[in-house]
């Protein structure tokens, strides 16, 4: 059974789409949470703070327990003020949903310096500053004799894996997204913490900013919604029960399906030589995968 009940949940980015989604779910299932949004556009413009508060106001008119929390998680201060907030307010924290994003689409040969770092900015360093400092936190618990399960929940991009063009900055921040939450999964395990990972495939302010996807995404007139990004959030929960068995796991979830993702392995085809290869015998030898593809 996956034990929710009274545990400290810090979702970011969520006054909209997934993290809404994800902060209503685990209230629902009476987790106590801090929604933290900062409120901006797709493009990370701006700020407004109403998006996290009344999704506080959904889930305590549904009798859920929440507060809300505008910090900019992509920030030393801002990540470290968030989980100061969070433990005034419930006393610990248990689990932290890394999932606050933005968009800044363009070619490599168009794409400028701002939107390259800004959204690097955003995605890799908005999942390792709140990290950082929930870690400082619980290694300060554990060594103070709390020995309690604490969990890590990470979201990536199909993009980070099927290389989507046009997104040469958001790419490689969810590929590297992958690749923190394994080694988070490795440093911090002495601590009781658990580090995974979701890809997910749903309908978000994000994903309709695509050219192609919105029609992709169309809600059907009836019958189950496989984009809908409520979806999503039943793993989320469990990758932040008190019981989960995972870490250092990537999860692929659209609908109602759920597929575990083999982590980078050296496992593959080669060519041998005895020495050091001659660049002819070479170009010879490189044939072979070329005829494997």
């Amino acid at each position: 059974m996956v034990e929710l009940e009274d545990r400290v949940a810090i979702v970011t980015g969520a006054g909209r789409g997934l993290g809404r989604e994800h902060a209503l779910f685990l209230a629902s299932h009476g987790a106590r949470v801090v929604v933290n949004d900062l409120g901006v556009a797709n493009d990370g413009s701006g700020s407004d703070c109403s998006p996290s508060d009344e999704v506080v106001a959904e889930i305590r008119a549904a009798g859920g327990t929440a507060v809300a929390n505008c910090d900019d998680v992509a920030t030393w201060d801002g990540s470290r003020a968030m989980i100061a907030a969070a433990i005034d307010a419930f006393g610990d924290v248990d689990v932290l949903v890394n999932n606050a994003g933005i968009l800044r689409d363009s070619t490599v040969v168009n794409m400028n310096e701002e939107d390259f770092d800004e959204v690097i900015r955003i995605h890799l360093k908005g999942h390792f500053a709140p990290t950082k400092w929930v870690a400082v936190h619980w290694r300060a618990q554990y060594k103070a004799g709390v020995t309690r399960r604490r969990n890590l929940v990470h979201t990536s991009s199909t993009s980070g894996i099927y290389a989507n063009p046009g997104q040469a900055n958001y790419g490689p921040a969810k590929s590297g997204v992958v690749t923190f939450s394994q080694i988070a999964a490795k440093e911090l395990a002495h601590y009781g913490v658990v580090s995974n990972c979701v890809v997910p495939g749903a309908r978000t302010r994000l994903t309709l900013s695509s050219p192609g996807l919105p029609e992709i995404m169309e809600a059907p007139p009836d019958g189950f919604d496989q984009w809908d990004p409520a979806n999503v959030s039943p793993l989320v929960a469990y990758l932040a029960g008190e019981t989960c068995p995972f870490n250092g796991e990537t999860f692929y979830v659209q609908g109602g399906t759920v597929r575990r993702l083999e982590p980078w392995t050296l496992v593959g085809d080669s060519i041998e030589h005895a020495t050091r290869w001659d660049l002819d015998e070479l170009d010879e030898a490189m044939r072979t995968f070329r005829t494997r593809r």
